[in-house]
This record gives C-alpha cells, structure tokens and sequence, in this order.
C-alpha cells in the first residue's frame, strides 16, 4: 500500500519549524551601514529609512555604541566630505572617521569601508571624468581608487570595498595594499553591482547622485538584463584577489547571487539596498506588511540563494526582528 506523503506533519508547530529550516539567518552574518558627513551639525534621517541617519563625528560613535549594544558589531562606512572636486581628491575626512572608531571600540568592532569617488566629486559620478566631461577614465579613477584603499586601510579599516565598477581595480587595490604592508586588509568586491532603480535613498544620503557629465551609471554599472556581464565581472575579481563578493541590489538579483555563489567558491555578500528597504517600511507604515516578519522573508530568500553576508539598514533590528518571526 502507497501511503500519501505529508508534508504538514513537519509543519504543525513552531518547535518542529525550529528543528527542520534547512535555512539559518543569524545576525552575526549582519553589516550595518553607516554614513558619516562632514560640517553636519546634527543627525538627519534619510528619507523612507526608519531608523537610518546621516551622522556626524559624535552622533556616529553614539550609534556605533548603541549597535554594539544590539549586538552589531560589524559596519560599512560611508564617508561624505564637504567638498567636492572633479580631481585631487582628500579621504583624509573619512580616514578620520575610521581611526576614532578604532581608537574608542578597538578589536570589538569590524570596519569595512566603501571605496568610491560619488560622495566626493562634483559631478556626482563614480570616478574621474575625461576633459570634455562625457565619460569616466577608467584608468585614472582606478589610480584614485587604490590611493582611497590604501590610507583607510592604514587609518585602521579591516575591509575595503571597492563600489565604483572600474575594470580592473580589484587587482589594483590588491597591489597597493600590498605593497604598503597591508596584505591582510580583506578586499570587499562589489562584483556584480547592477545599474538599477532601487539607490534612491542612498544618494540622498550619501550626496551621489549624478549632477553632470553622463546623465546616468549604465556605461560602468551592470545592465539588469546582462546576467552573463555579471559572471565576468565576478570571475575576474575571483582572478584578481577579492575575498569577499557581493551582488547589489539583492531581491530583484536572486538568481544572479544563487548561479555566481555556486560556481565561485568565495564567500557571497549580499546588499539590501536603500530602495529595497524603504519599500519594506513602507508597506509597513501603512499596515499593509507586518515589518519585522517582511524583513526577516528578505533576510532568508538572501541566504537561501547563497548569501553568507547581508548588509542591510536593519541590521541593528535583526536580533529583535529574528525573535519576533519565530514560530
């Protein structure tokens, strides 16, 4: 006799729920994104992002201390300087910011730290433009790059990650870490960032939207519809030296992160983007989505597409969103 298979058995109550997730989101694996501004005299909140402020020097290391509190220890740095220029650009600013992080939390806090030009030109682009103003050099952008990398890695960041989508700057940060005796600086790469509509917030509050010079990212950011430029991308940081991958946006990216995850054996971060979030707290402050739970759904479909890494603006939640979606 055949007996029909039941799938509820393993489904009735919340201890055997617990017992048979083939999928485990913890918030050890969590980055909290931070932005930092220059001149700002106080805190503002980013526009659609509950919880999430451009900080300044004190209100950073408050809320620092308060992630470390929440049991967030792990961050991602922004750093917007206050002056913006087309060339000779300073990181002094955000440099800064790393060593008086270091100095106050010490071991007990991982410093990643985003390596881009966006924050800090005056066109708004992610690298240096041509004299005519119509594209970015890749070349000379790269060159600024490993220059970035190489003082906040001496200013004391653990990590950093390179977002600017120029051919070849993995290698080229790998060499100027090097050969400044930083060879254990870990290499975050941006492997696969798509040049998608879901960054909305996140140039609000980080100042990057493009002002002039190319009207949007599509020459160096990924078309949404070239998954196989993704996979060249990644296979080429793989060559380079990155330690560390990531796909950016994350929901509307699946399976770009399950397909690169499983052929390349590095570990795979994740980004929830600014878009991605908002419109989580959206549903949820108009009753539509029950916030921690809708979070949490996010969370999960990441890992279990092969995300070991999540950055998300709720990191500093997940302990207490994690409890609330048991059961």
């Amino acid at each position: 006799m055949t007996r029909a298979l039941s799938l509820r058995r393993l489904r009735q109550s919340p201890a055997i729920r617990e017992l048979v997730r083939e999928v485990q989101v913890t918030p050890e694996r969590m980055i909290q994104p931070h932005f930092v501004v220059e001149g700002l005299k106080s805190r503002e909140p980013v526009p659609g992002m509950t919880d999430v402020f451009r900080e300044n020097d004190d209100s950073l290391a408050r809320t620092v201390e308060s992630d470390l509190a929440a049991g967030v220890g792990k961050l991602l740095l922004f750093g917007v300087p206050a002056a913006k220029q087309s060339s000779g650009f300073s990181h002094e600013f955000t440099a800064a910011r790393i060593a008086a992080l270091r100095r106050r939390f010490g071991t007990d806090l991982w410093i990643s730290v985003d390596v881009c030009l966006c924050s800090h030109t005056t066109h708004g682009h992610c690298g240096v433009l041509d004299p005519e103003g119509l594209h970015v050099e890749n070349g000379a952008t790269v060159a600024e790059l490993a220059r970035a990398a190489t003082i906040y890695a001496q200013a004391g960041a653990d990590c950093v990650a390179p977002s600017d989508m120029m051919d070849g700057r993995i290698g080229a940060l790998r060499e100027a870490l090097d050969a400044a005796g930083l060879e254990r600086t870990l290499v975050m790469s941006y492997a696969a960032k798509f040049h998608s509509r879901f960054y909305g917030p996140f140039r609000v509050a980080a100042e990057s939207a493009p002002q002039s010079g190319p009207k949007d990212r599509a020459s160096y950011q990924i078309d949404p519809a070239r998954p196989n430029d993704a996979l060249l991308s990644a296979l080429r940081d793989e060559r380079e030296g990155a330690d560390i991958m990531m796909v950016k946006p994350g929901l509307p990216y699946l399976d770009v992160l399950a397909a690169l995850s499983s052929r390349i054996p590095l570990p795979w971060a994740v980004y929830e983007v600014s878009g991605e979030y908002a419109a989580i707290e959206l549903l949820a402050a108009n009753g539509l989505t029950a916030r921690a739970q809708a979070h949490v759904e996010a969370w999960t479909a990441f890992v279990r597409a092969g995300a070991s890494i999540i950055i998300t603006y709720g990191a500093r939640h997940a302990r207490e969103w994690l409890d609330a979606s048991r059961g």
